[in-house]
């Protein structure tokens, strides 16, 4: 059984901070260069690749209305990968608050129950790794951070996917995005119980992805009436 801040976590976190690192090490390096298409391609795919290895992994024919790919992370590697190889703006934009938020919090609170030296635990890490490694590189090694119109539209996709996963979560007796019930020794254990921890939640969300918005942008501002008279 996996223990978070097992010694197999620790070196997993180490791996991670080092390749961080050495991301926004080289980005004087690759910005505008060549050498900056290889690395988004290679990021590209391993994300492909273990985002299909850990969708294959947790699926249980035995019970596959409980593990449907429907947890954020599950997809979420598919807009840095879309990222990666097309710079697309929506995907830039999901890709810098799914993978610098959501998936982050994956790394450093799991909820993973096969341990080392699983194909589980393997599948689960390199997956969660390689998904923040590329919105890492894709959005703060290249310097391509969203702009208020990225943020409202990752926050109405962000909404989507909470619609979808609540209303199958009351079809199927499921708790797809822990919105029925929170997962053990989580930050959710500080947010009250159902439903207040998903309302604060959600009032985090926003506060946060916004705080994450300014650096790039600034404050948002009123649009000039373009037929007022000077």
């Amino acid at each position: 059984m996996f223990e978070a801040y097992s010694t197999s976590h620790l070196v997993v976190l180490g791996i991670f901070v080092a390749g961080v690192v050495v991301l926004l090490a080289i980005g004087p390096v690759v910005r505008g260069r060549p050498v900056a298409r290889p690395l988004e391609i290679a990021l590209a795919v391993g994300n492909i690749a273990f985002g299909a290895i850990g969708t294959v992994t947790e699926v249980d024919l035995d019970d596959i209305k409980g593990n449907l790919p429907l947890q954020l992370c599950d997809f979420a590697w598919i807009p840095v990968a879309w990222a990666l190889l097309t710079r697309h703006p929506l995907a830039l934009a999901l890709t810098y608050f799914w993978g610098l938020t959501l998936a982050l919090q994956a790394l450093v609170q799991p909820t993973l129950d096969e341990a080392f030296p699983d194909p589980n635990f393997f599948a689960f890490w390199g997956k969660h790794v390689l998904l923040v490694w590329g919105a890492v590189y894709a959005t703060l090694t290249l310097r391509q951070g969203p702009d208020w119109r990225g943020y409202r539209q990752a926050v109405l996709w962000t909404f989507a996917w909470v619609v979808v996963a609540m209303s199958l979560n009351e079809l199927l007796d499921t708790n797809y995005g822990y919105f029925n019930g929170k997962p053990d020794g989580t930050v959710l254990d500080y947010l009250g119980p159902w439903p207040w921890y998903v309302l604060a939640e959600v009032a985090i969300v926003l506060v946060v992805w916004a705080l994450l918005t300014l650096p790039w942008t600034g404050l948002p501002r009123r649009r000039e009436d373009s037929s007022r008279v000077v």
